[in-house]
């Protein structure tokens, strides 16, 4: 049976929600919290607000900040206000998750004195890890902190396939992509589904092209079974009449997989052992996708980055 060499530490799945959440933020909300959509005067448009978000994570040691958004909307009555959005992509609990939610809200009213919405997706694989509050009490001194979690667990499979919203394919996909691991014969036939599914959901062709980009690279698959899909679709299109996923197109995400890993790959390097000498950074540069897994998996356990990238099995 093909197995799929999975990397434990979920930076394959960073690049693609970023990704997606920016190219389609209002439907990101609409999905995961539609009080929210419902209270956005969307003709004003919205804003990232990345330098921002990084004055207020400056010098924080709480954790890990990649999949921190925060971005600037308006209500229908005018108000400005922040919608600060975490993704947690990790499979086990963080035990200082709340207090990290506490902390970027207190700090983001702080400096700039706006009302900070708190929004979690939890994308981990843990059914009891539900956090939605930082509380302490203490002296008579309380403090409370809520916000609002979304665990991707909780949706059925058959009300995501009726959805119409790009955000149901995207948590199909990972929840697939959870599904399956270590399965590339269960993983293929998933993957073809939606890609197959994707042409009859009356997304236009950009969201087609977008929302394949996504299912793409979280549903990694080894080389001859992603060439076998990848001659599938062509076939399909070809009938359907619906050439949206070109060779030329295809080549281009393919590369753009490897250039996201390798960069993640280098910056788990630079925070382990500091700069990294030419000779690694041309491995780096030449290696393809199995090598920058393995070497991923690597990186828990080596001691120098000769560890890393020994030819030694």
């Amino acid at each position: 049976m093909m197995e799929i060499n999975e990397n434990p530490a979920n930076d394959a799945f960073d690049v693609p929600w970023k990704d997606i959440l920016e190219g389609y933020f209002p439907e990101f909300l609409a999905f995961f919290l539609p009080v929210a959509h419902e209270g956005i005067d969307w003709e004003r448009g919205f804003e990232f607000l990345d330098k921002e978000l990084s004055r207020i994570t400056r010098d924080s040691q709480i954790g890990d900040r990649r999949m921190d958004k925060l971005v600037k909307v308006w209500r229908r009555d005018g108000v400005e206000l922040w919608v600060l959005i975490h993704i947690e992509i990790q499979g086990n609990r963080q035990a200082n998750f709340t207090e990290r939610m506490y902390v970027y809200q207190y700090r983001a009213y702080d400096l700039y004195q706006v009302p900070v919405v708190g929004l979690a997706i939890l994308a981990d694989e843990e059914e009891g890890w539900r956090p939605t509050e930082f509380r302490y009490d203490l002296w008579g001194t309380k403090q409370s902190y809520q916000f609002t979690s979304v665990k991707l667990l909780d949706y059925p499979e058959t009300d995501l396939e009726k959805s119409t919203n790009p955000f149901a394919i995207v948590t199909l996909a990972h929840l697939q992509a959870k599904k399956t691991k270590h399965r590339a014969g269960d993983r293929y036939q998933e993957k073809r589904r939606l890609i197959r599914g994707l042409y009859q959901s009356g997304f236009n062709r950009q969201q087609v092209i977008d929302l394949f980009r996504f299912i793409d690279w979280v549903l990694y698959l080894p080389e001859e079974l992603d060439d076998r899909l990848l001659a599938e679709i062509a076939t399909f299109e070809e009938n359907q009449k619906m050439p949206y996923i070109t060779s030329v197109e295809r080549i281009g995400m393919r590369k753009g997989h490897r250039d996201g890993e390798a960069t993640i790959l280098t910056r788990q390097l630079q925070r382990r052992f500091g700069t990294i000498p030419d000779w690694a950074n041309e491995k780096l540069a030449k290696a393809e996708p199995p090598s920058l897994e393995e070497w991923s998996l690597r990186i828990l356990d080596a001691q120098s980055l000769d560890d890393v990238f020994s030819d030694k099995v």
